[in-house]
């Protein structure tokens, strides 16, 4: 297998959240994710949320920042043995890549109200997609795929 040494991601704007330490943040089966924040695009990327506003739900694709290292096992905290940090939302990973899905409250310019952070203030994001899936269907709005017909 021959895969590129580095590969260089670089952040599209950042999250603005309640959190400011990681004990804040809701972890554990059964943990509600319903704190609202923002996500703070680079205002030079300001025309790639055209349309954005017809969504519901967007994904989130994010850095820890603040983790170093990683651990290939992981207990998480409602677990009662450990688990391969891939099968873990760990924030001890070999990439320290993050995903969550926040239901898209608002645009303003190139600041996108959220619900659902899990993040600390100033994360950098790193990418931004619709969310499409699993949203129960009277809450899903599809944007523009709608008329697109897709």
């Amino acid at each position: 297998m021959s895969l590129p040494a580095e590969i260089r991601l670089r952040p599209i704007g950042c999250v603005r959240s309640p959190f400011h330490d990681p004990a804040e943040i809701p972890k554990g089966k059964g943990a509600k994710h319903e704190a609202e924040g923002t996500i703070e695009l680079r205002p030079e990327l300001v025309e790639g949320l055209r349309d954005i506003e017809g969504f519901s739900h967007l994904f989130v694709i994010w850095c820890f920042d603040r983790s170093e290292g990683f651990d290939l096992l992981s207990q998480p905290p409602n677990a009662d043995r450990p688990h391969g940090v891939f099968a873990t939302r760990s924030p001890r990973r070999p990439n320290p890549l993050g995903l969550t899905v926040v239901e898209l409250l608002g645009r303003e310019g190139h600041v996108l109200r959220v619900r659902g952070v899990d993040m600390l203030d100033g994360t950098p994001v790193l990418d931004l997609k619709p969310y499409l899936s699993s949203v129960p269907a009277e809450k899903l709005r599809r944007g523009w795929l709608t008329e697109a017909g897709a």
